[in-house]
């Protein structure tokens, strides 16, 4: 029963990022640990797959209608997917299975990536439910390189260590950082998820049993869900279903905190 409700999330999931461009990735590690039940540190990884497929169909999507920065796009995700991949290659095995122990209490390496991970969600649905993105104004301005890349570094290991996209960070870069529009930055930022996912999954193919069958399972349902949403999104207004998907996504942070901590 777990794993019928598992790939029907994997749907919505899939459903949510054709509908609202993103968001629908963060669902992705708390679906694989809570309903499916798989330890914290292989869902990341396993995330870091189904995301990185799904923003390939978005990204190819992309391309043909020519709404992708080709140029500011590989200046943010080259240092994005290094710092990507060494996160899940060095980084992550070789934080203590125990990080603080007390008589009463044990906060473990699955704990604290839980909690960052909420932290996380908790950040992308309060810039959801503000409708940010709204507000960004373009400004003609000289591209700031060097901010792109920085924002890149720190996207790649955040991407990394949760093993969620990291939409909601990379579409306010490229609006403010390189003067993109608002649709151009989406079909970007998808490019560059992909390629930093696909390539910090790599690092986790020599650390972690992988159990490819059931990747290619949950993956393949996750791309019918997006193939329909972006169906969806021709007659629903995206941008409407954003705040309340942001509020879905602020009551799942305030779950995975209070399971985590009680």
């Amino acid at each position: 029963m777990n794993e019928i409700l598992g790939y029907f999330c994997a749907v919505f999931i899939g459903i949510t990022l054709g509908l609202v461009g993103g968001g629908g990735s963060i669902l992705t590690v708390p679906t694989l640990v809570y309903v499916l039940t798989i330890e914290p540190i292989l869902a990341t990884a396993y995330s870091l797959f189904v995301v990185g497929i799904s923003a390939l169909v978005g990204t190819c999507r992309n391309i043909r209608i020519r709404n992708i920065d080709f140029k500011i796009g590989l200046y943010f995700a080259i240092p994005s997917l290094l710092v990507v991949y060494y996160t899940r290659k060095i980084i992550v095995p070789s934080i203590p299975q125990n990080i603080f122990i007390t008589e009463n209490f044990t906060l473990s390496k699955e704990m604290v990536i839980m909690l960052f991970f909420a932290l996380i969600m908790f950040l992308a649905a309060i810039s959801m439910i503000d409708l940010r993105k709204e507000r960004l104004k373009i400004i003609k301005k000289k591209i700031n390189y060097p901010l792109i890349v920085i924002e890149g570094l720190f996207v790649g290991f955040f991407t990394g260590l949760v093993g969620a996209g990291g939409g909601f960070l990379i579409i306010p870069a490229l609006v403010l950082f390189a003067g993109l529009p608002m649709k151009k930055a989406i079909g970007t930022s998808l490019m560059i998820i992909t390629l930093k996912s696909l390539f910090g999954f790599i690092g986790d193919t020599t650390n972690l049993n992988i159990d490819w069958f059931f990747l290619s399972k949950f993956s393949v349902f996750s791309i019918l869900g997006m193939s329909f949403g972006l169906y969806l999104n021709k007659f629903i207004d995206g941008g409407k279903l954003k705040k309340t998907f942001g509020y879905f996504i602020l009551f799942i942070s305030i779950f995975i905190f209070v399971k985590q901590l009680i």
